[in-house]
């Protein structure tokens, strides 16, 4: 089973030009919606908080990819 992400990073002016690294965050498996998203690394946001992103550009948040599985990681488990 495959694990659907997307990207995103803060809007300008939400925190310092440093932080505005991209986050990698996955969808909800239910298709729920809530008020607060959470990325891979742990940072959490309110949906107005993030610029979506339709390719990666920008510095990526480290952790975020530390925490990102790979395709190989489907098959370590069986």
């Amino acid at each position: 089973m495959s694990v659907r992400l997307f990207l995103a990073r803060p809007m300008p002016g939400t925190v310092g030009e440093t932080r505005r690294v991209v986050h990698v965050f996955p969808f909800p498996a239910d298709g729920a919606t809530s008020d607060r998203v959470t990325a891979l690394c742990g940072d959490d946001f309110i949906p107005g908080e993030l610029e979506l992103l339709d390719v990666p550009r920008g510095m990526p948040c480290e952790q975020c990819l530390r925490h990102t599985p790979t395709p190989g990681d489907d098959a370590a488990g069986a």
